[in-house]
């Protein structure tokens, strides 16, 4: 039974039943608005713990309250710190942490997102509400077989780079005195040789599919109004340059005007007119954090950009609405996906192409063209090993098809304009 309501010394009305012989409480007073309030003694961490129960029920007050009471006392029995730190909370103080590798230039801010989904992906798995002290080593030591279960088309290489984040956080907590292990022990994952570097890209025909229909999205017609025209030029130029670029997205989507050092005019083999693009990636906003000086094809594109936008002071980002606000990410997301479903891929998701496979077609390319791995390598920002082991595994359909197409593509490898 409740006990009588009464007043205290200020006057506030004051209401409390006990919960399970006393060892918890029920409360509720003018301050909370007449919800009752839970309130149980921990003695292993000497306070109170307190929540509402979100009812001005007393029977559902009470159900509530000796649940919650129940579950409190089985982690006093376990060792569980009430009141420890859970893994949701430990994430967020990870990325905080990690926030300071990006203003000091030590990660990009592409890879803190990186870092902050391979994390959700494991509190998707295990709870975030789940507190440190109940972990120990080999409570993950299935997360391959958990992760594959969550998504069955994630691979091994993913997985293990998931890994490797996730202790690389448990060594943070472990220095703080948060955890009492240095590392979590995680089943063994055998990498075969060809599937590391493995990378999704678009067949001739598909990237041919797609520089048609980008000809008709841009359309004016097919335009509903002058700002979705302007987004879907924008996009249309992101590809073509992506392609042409060998850039990563993060690298791309970060670019300036004032990285665009100049422009050459030349002539090829066949005496046809070239313009070439002469620009900067600069190191904090790359992922090997190096700069590189690049000279490519694709001036037109980045000329027509600056023609179209009134923000082309040298701070302005090139693939933006108004030059510092980079275009939003699902609006990236909806045009890809349409363009996509254009040109007859819709599982293209489950092919994991996305932006990321364009730099990956425009490699892909040039290695098919037989550009020097060295001069390819340098442009691209990596090593001749990993272009070997990432661009030079085709199957024999793909060879056939490049050996048999009328290729849209030059000799050199540089993609045909619109």
């Amino acid at each position: 039974m409740a006990r009588t309501p009464r007043k205290n010394k200020s006057g506030a009305f004051r209401e409390v039943t006990p919960v399970l012989d006393g060892i918890a409480n029920i409360y509720r007073c003018d301050k909370s608005g007449l919800n009752w309030q839970f309130r149980m003694f921990v003695r292993h961490d000497n306070k109170d713990f307190k929540c509402s129960l979100r009812t001005k029920d007393l029977e559902s007050a009470i159900a509530k309250a000796r649940t919650l009471a129940i579950k409190l006392s089985h982690q006093v029995e376990r060792g569980i710190l009430i009141f420890g730190q859970t893994l949701d909370e430990l994430v967020a103080e990870y990325i905080e942490y990690r926030q300071t590798d990006v203003i000091n230039g030590d990660i990009t801010k592409e890879r803190l997102g990186t870092i902050r989904s391979q994390l959700r992906n494991m509190t998707n798995i295990k709870g975030g509400d789940i507190k440190l002290s109940e972990l120990d080593r080999d409570c993950m030591y299935d997360y391959q077989q958990e992760r594959k279960l969550q998504s069955p088309g994630v691979v091994d290489v993913t997985i293990r780079n998931e890994q490797a984040t996730i202790n690389a956080m448990i060594q943070y907590a472990y220095r703080k005195g948060n955890i009492h292990f240095e590392k979590l022990n995680f089943k063994k994952i055998r990498i075969r040789k060809d599937d590391v570097g493995v990378r999704s890209t678009f067949t001739l025909p598909e990237y041919d599919q797609l520089i048609v229909a980008m000809r008709s999205y841009v359309a004016k017609k097919n335009c509903p109004d002058d700002d979705e025209r302007f987004e879907r030029l924008m996009i249309r130029d992101y590809i073509l340059i992506a392609s042409n670029t060998y850039l990563r997205v993060g690298e791309q989507r970060q670019l300036t005007f004032g990285d665009i050092d100049g422009f050459e005019t030349h002539y090829d083999d066949n005496e046809k007119q070239v313009q070439l693009v002469n620009f900067t990636v600069r190191a904090e906003t790359s992922k090997v954090r190096q700069t590189r000086k690049m000279i490519t094809r694709g001036a037109e594109y980045f000329i027509r950009l600056k023609k179209r936008t009134e923000f082309t002071e040298p701070h302005h980002l090139l693939f933006s609405l108004n030059g510092v606000v980079p275009l939003d990410a699902r609006k990236w997301q909806r045009h890809w996906d349409y363009l996509m479903n254009e040109i007859g891929i819709p599982n293209h998701k489950e092919r994991k192409l996305s932006f990321y496979s364009l730099r990956h077609f425009g490699i892909t390319m040039r290695v098919m063209a037989n550009v020097s791995l060295i001069d390819l390598s340098k442009l691209a920002g990596t090593s001749v090993t990993h272009i070997e082991n990432t661009y030079l595994k085709y199957s024999e359909a793909q060879k056939r098809t490049a050996a048999l197409k009328n290729f849209s593509i030059n000799a050199d490898g540089t993609i045909n304009e619109l």
